[in-house]
């Protein structure tokens, strides 16, 4: 199921404060408030693209380990099959595909 983050665009949305639009005329003394809030959010955006890195770096690193992780279980698969493979070759009669052994009789004096 998406979410709404899921959705092409959506995230990159404008708000009223971003697009610079208020419904009264601006005043003099607000352009310090205008420079404080573009600071916070250049500090905001600043953080959240620290931390996207660092998760970004996580991802590559399990990444990593799960190549190699598969690899090897793909060859421990490819060797196994190789060593079962070179001893059903190795004689024409295996103990699964053989002729059944017969019992041996002897004679037990009491």
């Amino acid at each position: 199921m998406k979410d709404v983050n899921a959705l092409p665009g959506l995230h990159k949305l404008r708000t009223m404060v971003s697009a610079k639009k208020r419904s009264i005329p601006q005043v003099q003394g607000s352009t310090y408030l205008d420079l404080y809030m573009i600071n916070k959010e250049k500090e905001r955006l600043l953080k959240e693209s620290e931390r996207l890195g660092m998760r970004d770096m996580g991802i590559k690193k399990r990444l990593e380990e799960i190549d190699l992780q598969t690899n090897k279980l793909q060859g421990a698969e490819t060797v196994g099959k190789a060593n079962t493979n070179l001893s059903s070759s190795g004689d024409a009669f295996t103990q699964k595909d053989g002729p059944k052994k017969e019992w041996t009789k002897m004679t037990l004096n009491y």
